[in-house]
């Protein structure tokens, strides 16, 4: 079987105006696992992105770290995140007392954004949304298809963004709604899930590992935005 090693962009910019492009720290991070699997002596056949600028420089970091030249990725729409901010503002409509203060600590908006999710799960929420719970799905299925049909390239990188990973081990596991909202808020950047897939399954090897990040001098370069 190919092996697919399903990855997190770098950390993003959070609070920033353009929160679609990597912190200097995501950049390094992208470059020390491309080190990493540099020095393991691992090799890809191909590397797929989803579109959002994240994706594109996370893997152009991993590759820099790989010592392999620019190139231009195969890329997939169907990896891309989730509308959060879309979603989060619908629930508040339904519930405007839960709105965090400006200065509220990051983890009262993750925790706002679980409800949000279970809400758009259970398609609850008002107005036009960007996409329905079940396209979301359907995108990252679609996505996952897509890299079924490279199993002749023997070993795939892939990036994307934690919203579509955890919905890719739904789909996966065949799990629930309540799995895709944990996992979501659990996902470090960089972290690696690792899978085998042929054109006819894939199975989960290993979710969220973060080795290029291990060492004690490292871990204050673990993060989760």
């Amino acid at each position: 079987m190919a092996e697919l090693y399903l990855i997190r962009h770098g950390q993003a910019s959070y609070g920033a105006a353009n929160y679609d492009k990597l912190s200097d720290l995501g950049h390094q991070q992208a470059r020390w696992l491309g080190e990493y699997y540099q020095r393991q002596g691992l090799e890809f056949g191909h590397v797929l992105t989803g579109s959002m600028v994240r994706h594109q420089e996370t893997a152009a970091g991993i590759c820099e770290g790989l010592g392999l030249p620019t190139q231009d990725f195969d890329v997939h729409s169907g990896l891309n995140e989730f509308d959060f901010t879309a979603i989060a503002g619908a629930y508040l409509e339904l519930f405007p007392e839960q709105n965090p203060d400006e200065n509220a600590p990051r983890s009262e908006f993750y925790r706002l954004l679980k409800k949000a999710m279970l809400a758009w799960s259970q398609n609850k929420l008002p107005g036009e949304l960007p996409e329905s719970w079940s396209g979301f799905e359907a995108r990252v299925q679609a996505a996952l298809h897509h890299i079924q049909s490279l199993s002749d390239k023997k070993r795939v990188l892939v990036v994307s963004s934690g919203g579509a990973m955890a919905m890719a081990m739904k789909i996966v596991l065949q799990s629930s709604a309540e799995s895709v909202i944990e996992l979501n808020l659990q996902t470090r950047n960089t972290g690696v899930s690792h899978y085998f897939f042929n054109n006819n399954s894939i199975r989960l090897s290993g979710y969220n590992h973060t080795p290029h990040l291990e060492a004690p001098e490292f871990q204050h370069a673990v993060t989760f935005s």
